[in-house]
């Protein structure tokens, strides 16, 4: 090995061995659980990817989309135990008028069904005093890399 590998292959070992030493790579010892914000901003995404997928027709996103929403609150719900499981249920019903109108391909049904999911999203929000995070239906996508018009509907 010539002396510019080698010196080279210390400049990059020598960081790594010094974070074994100090157990910077060691496993922690308790799992990783995400803040609340950040599932919620999760949740807040999924939200808005739903309302656009189901503006398009596109309903096999819409679907996918309704689920990830679903399992967002979810985790939340199961994560922090101080969010009233009542917000938690409350919410089961608006979930399942989405997804009902989804699996029926009802562009009515869908709209209605996503404004109730809304308020029920602001009606959560306001129970835990953060009332102040107001959601709404999306009116521009911020999502310029995503199409969500189905395939072949463009």
């Amino acid at each position: 090995m010539n002396q510019r590998a080698l010196f080279v292959l210390m400049v990059c070992a020598a960081p790594l061995a010094a974070a074994a030493q100090t157990g910077v790579n060691l496993p922690p010892t308790e799992p990783y659980v995400p803040r609340l914000g950040d599932i919620m901003n999760t949740a807040q995404i999924r939200h808005m990817k739903l309302w656009f997928a189901g503006k398009s027709a596109n309903w096999e996103l819409a679907a996918y989309e309704a689920r990830q929403l679903k399992a967002s609150l979810a985790e939340a719900a199961s994560f922090y135990q101080g969010i009233p499981v009542t917000n938690v249920t409350t919410m089961a019903e608006p979930i399942q008028a989405v997804a009902d109108a989804i699996e029926a391909k009802d562009a009515k049904k869908f709209s209605k069904a996503y404004g109730d999911l809304t308020i029920g999203c602001n009606g959560c929000h306001q129970s835990i005093g953060r009332g102040f995070i107001t959601m709404r239906v999306p009116d521009v996508s911020p999502f310029s890399d995503q199409q969500f018009a189905p395939q072949g509907k463009r």
